[in-house]
């Protein structure tokens, strides 16, 4: 809504109600996965007769391999899928689209040049960022290195920025979200800690605000987080919810003024928030509250609004979904939980086994799992323990899983693969 925007005789109110339609009826295509964890990043899809078995020789349509080394998860915009992958260097930083029906790569493009990368841990990548999909323009983001808007057709770079600092340190993590006509990036690094709103036309930056936390420590690796902002409507006025370490901030989309602060502790936060039944859902990862749910009302402090904390087995990489009124959770060690969304009680636990870092996702029903050894586990959501499948493909998983249409996309360390029920 770019001509929207800039009039300035329509009426505030008007306008944020036009800008969260558009954003609702993004969320309900079930023929776009467009961010980081799909629509509003909840990691959930309206899809039906999704696959519940598959293996590399059952309901695989098309396999196709990926160059490079990148945990990004792929997004989809109807007839296209797009990732981004980087060479084990990080002097190569690219971008891939690829034919959803085929399967067949369309555009194979180096973004960036890259002549002195950061420092980035093994267990991290230089493309572990997911781009952000709409209609004719992919936003692409590998940390300090840059980020870029691409044309979804011609495949032709329409900006880039590469000025906006950052010390990783070990790697970049935090994926970029479009609301309205601003592109929102955290940068939480070893050195400064920032949320910038971009012109989603033009990459001119529309607002900067510094991290306003006390993290009670000089060591930049405790201020550090690859968490994921969110938009969420309260009361009829969206928020920007931008978790970090130590703490997360409600800020004014339009102007990046802060609402409200929660101070929970932790570092190294890295799950997208949820929002539903009136609170919202939060993972601090490494030590903090860990997991908690706190109403996202109020002003300034209020951290005294929260209303459970649950530690126990909690993930720190893995995002959690929130299906009807059940939290569902799987950590590092493969354990998974179920939790009461309203109490945080532990209905069940159950070991998977394994080892995972791509958060799950649901249509239909039912949760899929992607673990690093390969294993891919489908289970009901249901208030007991209900296994329906373990699946297994050649190689593990790091990024987290696309669902479109009768499709769910599983980027393998080597491959694409789209997983379809065999008619």
């Amino acid at each position: 809504m770019p001509s929207a925007a800039r009039n300035p005789r329509m009426p505030a109110v008007l306008l944020i109600a036009i800008l969260l339609a558009i954003f609702c009826s993004t969320a309900s295509a079930g023929e776009v996965w467009p961010q980081f964890r799909g629509p509003n990043g909840q990691g959930i899809s309206d899809a039906k007769g999704l696959p519940i078995e598959w293996s590399e020789t059952k309901n695989v349509r098309w396999k196709t391999p990926i160059h490079g080394r990148a945990w990004s998860s792929p997004v989809v915009w109807h007839d296209q899928i797009w990732l981004t992958t980087a060479t084990q260097d990080g002097k190569e930083l690219s971008a891939i689209k690829l034919d959803r029906e085929t399967g067949k790569t369309l555009l194979d493009k180096v973004v960036f040049h890259i002549a002195k990368p950061q420092f980035c841990f093994d267990f991290n990548s230089y493309a572990s960022s997911t781009p952000v999909i709409e209609e004719g323009r992919i936003y692409v983001h590998y940390g300090s290195h840059g980020t870029a808007c691409l044309d979804t057709t011609t495949g032709d770079t329409i900006w880039t920025r590469q000025d906006l600092p950052c010390n990783h340190h070990r790697g970049a993590g935090s994926s970029p979200i479009l609301f309205g006509d601003l592109l929102f990036i955290n940068f939480d690094g070893y050195d400064v800690q920032y949320v910038v709103a971009l012109d989603k036309a033009t990459g001119r930056t529309v607002w900067k605000r510094d991290r306003d936390i006390d993290y009670g420590t000089s060591d930049g690796d405790a201020k550090k987080a690859y968490a994921t902002p969110t938009i969420i409507e309260v009361a009829g006025r969206p928020l920007l919810i931008s978790p970090a370490a130590a703490g997360t901030t409600a800020y004014d989309p339009s102007t990046g003024e802060p609402v409200w602060r929660i101070r929970h502790g932790g570092m190294n936060a890295a799950s997208p928030p949820l929002f539903g039944h009136g609170l919202l859902y939060l993972n601090t990862a490494d030590g903090g509250f860990r997991e908690f749910a706190v109403p996202p009302t109020g002003t300034g402090d209020i951290t005294a609004s929260v209303v459970w904390k649950q530690q126990q087995a909690m993930p720190v990489r893995c995002a959690p979904l929130l299906i009807d009124d059940l939290l569902f959770m799987v950590n590092e060690a493969g354990i998974l939980s179920c939790l009461d969304a309203a109490t945080g009680d532990l209905i069940w636990r159950h070991r998977l086994g394994g080892h995972y870092s791509a958060s799950p996702v649901y249509a239909d029903g039912r949760i899929y799992f992607c673990s690093q050894d390969g294993d891919l586990p489908v289970i009901a959501a249901a208030r007991h323990y209900e296994p329906l499948a373990t699946n297994q493909l050649d190689d593990g998983c790091m990024a987290s899983p696309a669902i479109a249409g009768r499709s769910l996309f599983i980027r393998t360390r080597k491959s694409l693969y789209c997983i379809e029920q065999e008619k």
